[in-house]
């Protein structure tokens, strides 16, 4: 499934023609989100070595400041799709798995040693945090693709941030930052490519664009927005900007006080 063209994929993407030297980049390109999965397994064994591509990923001075829960218990994956805002891809994917900010395990092994670790305090530490769980996860993810298993991000692991932590029994400094649906696609999974903001708009060269223009992307997601079944009259600049108001945090307007409470951000 999901093996368009080169340039079709690109022409989706931008709404544009492709550069003519595709590369590797191909297959990074047609990348999409897939909720609908088949019955076909995946191994213990596969995932182990997903698993391992997250761990090869980089990691800002060996620190590895992140960990990863997977919830396959058919009761607990229940519980966790509910704290999810009950999605149905996080009930029904072969793997789900929770990508976790752990600042835990290197306070045990400074702790081991006779270090204090006071650095943890800072708001360095949780960035860097967020930076390996992060590079992690995609590593993951571009591993999973290759071998033809779709992949969705689930960002509401963090809508009840307190929940997660009892019913994953996480410890202090560790913290639910998001989820992770792995599967093999159905067949009939609708999952298409979605337009990105044009190169011009994201890509600078030697100073930042105070005034780089979006181009066409709000009409090119007017039409993608219409092909989903959505308002095409709420373009993506619309959408967005709303998506960022202060009514649509769905919970997550206690996080800054939760990871205090969980010892991060502390200076």
């Amino acid at each position: 499934m999901f093996e368009e063209p080169f340039g079709e994929a690109w022409r989706l993407r931008y709404g544009s023609d492709a550069p003519d030297d595709s590369g590797v980049a191909a297959r990074f390109v047609a990348h999409r989100s897939v909720r609908e999965y088949s019955d076909r397994p995946l191994s213990e064994a596969t995932v182990s070595g997903l698993v391992a591509a997250a761990q090869s990923a980089a990691t800002s001075s060996n620190l590895q400041l992140w960990s990863v829960v997977s919830v396959q218990d058919p009761e607990q994956r229940t519980a966790i799709a509910r704290l999810c805002a009950d999605q149905d891809q996080v009930h029904k994917a072969p793997w789900f798995f929770c990508f976790m900010i752990d600042h835990n395990r290197l306070r045990r092994a400074a702790a081991m040693v006779g270090e204090e670790c006071k650095g943890l305090d800072y708001n360095e530490f949780y960035t860097m945090a967020v930076i390996d769980a992060s590079l992690a996860a995609e590593r993951m993810v571009c591993a999973a693709e290759a071998m033809g298993i779709g992949i969705c991000y689930i960002g509401a692991l963090r809508n009840d941030p307190s929940g997660v932590a009892s019913l994953l029994d996480l410890p202090a400094g560790v913290f639910g930052a998001f989820g992770l649906c792995l599967g093999y696609p159905s067949e009939d999974a609708k999952a298409e490519i979605k337009p990105r903001l044009p190169q011009s708009a994201v890509w600078f060269r030697e100073r930042y664009d105070r005034a780089a223009s979006f181009g066409d992307y709000d009409d090119r997601m007017k039409g993608f927005y219409e092909s989903q079944g959505m308002k095409g009259d709420v373009n993506w600049s619309m959408r967005s900007g709303r998506r960022v108001d202060e009514h649509h945090l769905t919970g997550r307007e206690v996080l800054k006080e939760f990871l205090e409470g969980r010892g991060f951000l502390k200076r």
